[in-house]
């Protein structure tokens, strides 16, 4: 059977409608569901979401579906990120896989041995159950513990690197305000939470969503996704690649071999280039996603700032060019001057964020 050809612009074009930047989502939960983690530190996620609604509403729309459990926020990556409660369990697993706190230097320096850990973490989960609660409360009751008071002043601090593998482990997420002090809080009191499910699954799931929103793909842009980011193991993402080959189908993009979900390909096929201006904030995940050393995205011109999380001009997929907010005006830096037809759609792209950040903005030049 002949492999199925289409252009990288049809292929940008399909990323760019399931990543809802064409036609909109109907809530922030399924955008989050469909990206799978959102960075929140170096970014805006509430207009990341926002620009995937089909109908958003005013700012704040991340913050209300954090407020009602919808969504959650955790250590994931190397940051905290925004995820979908459903679906979290996933990523965590596979962060949890290293188990980073069983090496050695762990072990040395927090005085706390790999089969400690289970103890602790039932300290942990009991306080946080009444969250949302400052980490201050969980060093309290770890001082009334024998065992485990020499780590009270590490929650008390807090030190985050301690904090993370909590959180991988499913015992901790943090609080729904995307503002104010740290807060602590059970993973349970979020709508959906499934827990940590079986590695191998989360794993094949993990690939086959990686596709299913950021394909056609190749094996390095998984190994990006979930080795790089996740520090899952080389060995273990190509044993998942290798499960669900049967559900993938290779495609000639211009002449690159590359992989895309099965049952997605006829909608590829019948996809065609978008002439879309989008603009979207800083570290958002159509670049992170794939990530800065994906050309097809990421020109190597523009590397170095969506690398420092400058905002990006993305036309018909690609970033063009990139953009920052001074009072009420626009400010643009373009790669190479727009034709006619990309300054019109860039002209309705402005008004359109005007209408979500709720004034006007004035392009400059």
């Amino acid at each position: 059977m002949p492999r199925p050809k289409v252009t990288r612009a049809q292929a940008l074009a399909w990323r760019l409608r399931r990543q809802h930047l064409l036609d909109g989502a109907a809530d922030p939960d399924e955008v989050v569901r469909t990206l799978g983690m959102l960075a929140i530190f170096g970014s805006d996620p509430d207009l990341a979401v926002r620009r995937r609604l089909a109908s958003p509403g005013p700012p704040g729309e991340v913050q209300r579906a954090l407020g009602e459990g919808r969504l959650l926020r955790t250590w994931a990556r190397g940051a905290v990120s925004l995820m979908e409660p459903a679906t979290a369990g996933r990523f965590l697993v596979i962060r949890a896989a290293g188990r980073q706190w069983a090496r050695k230097s762990w072990v040395e320096f927090y005085d706390l041995q790999p089969d400690d850990w289970p103890d602790l973490r039932e300290i942990v989960r009991g306080v946080v159950a009444d969250g949302p609660v400052p980490p201050q409360a969980v060093a309290d009751a770890l001082a009334r513990s024998r065992r485990f008071a020499h780590l009270a002043p590490q929650f008390a601090e807090p030190n985050i690197t301690l904090l993370k593998p909590f959180s991988w482990q499913g015992d901790i997420v943090l609080g729904p305000g995307l503002d104010g002090p740290m807060l602590l809080q059970s993973p349970e009191a979020t709508r959906g939470w499934r827990g940590l499910p079986d590695l191998a699954e989360a794993g094949r799931a993990a690939v086959l969503d990686y596709f299913a929103a950021y394909g056609p793909a190749t094996r390095a842009d998984v190994h990006h996704w979930l080795g790089d980011g996740l520090s899952a193991g080389r060995s273990r993402v190509e044993r998942w690649l290798d499960d669900v080959t049967d559900r993938l189908v290779e495609v000639d993009v211009d002449g690159e071999k590359v992989w895309h979900a099965g049952d997605l390909v006829d909608q590829l096929l019948e996809t065609e280039p978008a002439g879309r201006v989008v603009l979207l904030p800083g570290k958002d995940a159509w670049v992170f996603g794939p990530g800065t050393k994906h050309t097809w995205v990421v020109p190597p011109a523009t590397r170095q700032d969506m690398t420092r999380g400058v905002a990006p001009i993305v036309v018909d997929g690609v970033v063009s060019g990139t953009w920052r907010v001074g009072d009420d005006t626009l400010h643009t830096a373009w790669l190479d001057e727009p034709s006619a037809t990309v300054a019109k759609a860039y002209d309705a792209e402005v008004a359109r964020l005007s209408a979500l950040v709720g004034r006007e903005l004035t392009p400059s030049g």
